[in-house]
């Protein structure tokens, strides 16, 4: 079945360099779904736009990360929006190192190096300093930024900062990652009713067509991913498009045996499974990201857009487990901040200051807001060799780990 993807309107038109990068790039996918023989699964297309060597999305060096979309980037996340999310943040990873001595932190995918440079100044004010803050980073560009924005911020803490080229064999501390999973390719699965009224499943991919890329899916002849079990009650003639997790799955199987002693904290968008795979939810979570504007073609300018999908976070759980980790905790991003002071330090502002309390106030509501980021934004935290330890004072309230 092919389906041509739908083209999103008003759209700001890309620079002609920006243009000719995704024309490159936009060949580079062709040439890919010709070699697989015209049909690429849609995870592999997705690999290739975001992380296609000097030409996907994360690796090509554009800017991306950023406040204003004038700026030329294409999506805010929270240590961007507000200092006080870090300053929150470095208050449980200082509970962290006072109770295992070990102050480190190895952040996945650093971003702009907002957050590593917001958490050395954090820490260092709270008491805690970090010793020595590691980032996995493989963009050659985005790594040069990381060091000019800590080297802006906190340049007399920049020599605590080490790049990695390759994941340590062992590691104590916190592993961190903020927004890391979104950005990890999903696979696309359709649900249609055959002639007789039966639900059969197929797995959505890519092909090439004279108007460009287009979905095409295909019947699968294996085993579906269990995930899907939990749409089995839905009534025979629904249709149903949704997303499996298996690489966001695989990467925390493949950190957790490196977590010798702390804990693995993630922070994303996304839903339990009860919620992810619901009736309602038929379309998917699928999402695209250009300019501060959000859209649902994949297909759009590959190479300068951000292509997510939310975390399904049953399954991140379960991963975690699985891998000999300790499930420490589950709560939402609001819940979690409260938990760990961030009422604290806005009372902490003068608000006689609007130049400084109202940005801030501003910022904490879009942070705490559950209509903004405070309930779709999820916290999970995992650990090992904590045992006699009583929990993290961020799960203290409001923890749904039972529910996953």
């Amino acid at each position: 079945m092919n389906q041509a993807a739908p083209k999103p309107h008003s759209l700001p038109v890309p620079e002609p360099d920006a243009l000719e990068h995704s024309r490159r790039l936009t060949a580079y996918l062709a040439d890919a779904i010709d070699a697989a023989g015209g049909w690429l699964p849609f995870d592999r297309f997705m690999e290739l736009t975001l992380y296609a060597p000097g030409l996907g999305y994360y690796a090509a060096g554009a800017a991306k990360f950023g406040r204003l979309a004038a700026d030329g980037s294409d999506f805010v996340t929270a240590p961007e929006l507000t200092p006080l999310f870090a300053r929150t943040l470095a208050r449980q990873l200082g509970e962290i190192f006072e109770q295992t001595d070990d102050a480190q932190v190895l952040e996945f995918g650093a971003g702009s190096g907002r957050l590593a440079a917001d958490l050395l100044l954090a820490l260092d004010a709270e008491g805690t300093p970090c010793e020595r803050y590691s980032i996995m980073e493989l963009s050659g560009e985005l790594r040069a930024r990381q060091r000019d924005t800590i080297a802006r911020a906190a340049p007399h803490l920049l020599d605590r900062v080490a790049w990695l080229d390759r994941l340590p064999d062992a590691f104590q501390g916190v592993m961190l990652g903020n927004e890391v999973l979104d950005a990890m390719p999903v696979r696309l699965w359709a649900r249609r009713a055959d002639e007789q009224g039966r639900p059969v499943w197929f797995e959505r991919g890519v092909t090439l067509t004279r108007d460009g890329f287009a979905w095409e899916e295909r019947d699968y002849a294996g085993a579906l991913p269990q995930a899907l079990d939990a749409l089995a009650d839905l009534p025979p003639t629904q249709e149903y498009l949704t997303e499996t997790h298996e690489a966001a799955s695989a990467f925390v199987r493949s950190v957790a045996p490196l977590l010798a002693r702390g804990v693995l904290l993630l922070i994303d968008y996304g839903f339990p499974s009860r919620e992810y795979y619901h009736p309602q939810r038929a379309q998917g979570t699928l999402m695209c990201h250009y300019r501060h504007h959000a859209h649902d073609d994949p297909f759009y300018y590959p190479g300068l857009q951000d292509i997510t999908a939310h975390v399904e976070f049953s399954g991140i759980a379960d991963a975690g487990v699985e891998a000999g980790l300790d499930l420490l905790g589950f709560t939402s991003q609001a819940r979690f901040l409260m938990n760990a002071g961030i009422v604290d330090l806005m009372s902490a502002l003068d608000p006689t200051d609007p130049k400084t309390f109202l940005p801030a106030a501003a910022a904490a509501q879009k942070l705490l807001s559950e209509a903004e980021m405070g309930e779709l934004f999820k916290v999970i935290a995992f650990g090992r060799g904590m045992d006699e330890w009583a929990g993290l004072f961020g799960f203290a309230t409001g923890d749904r780990s039972h529910a996953l």
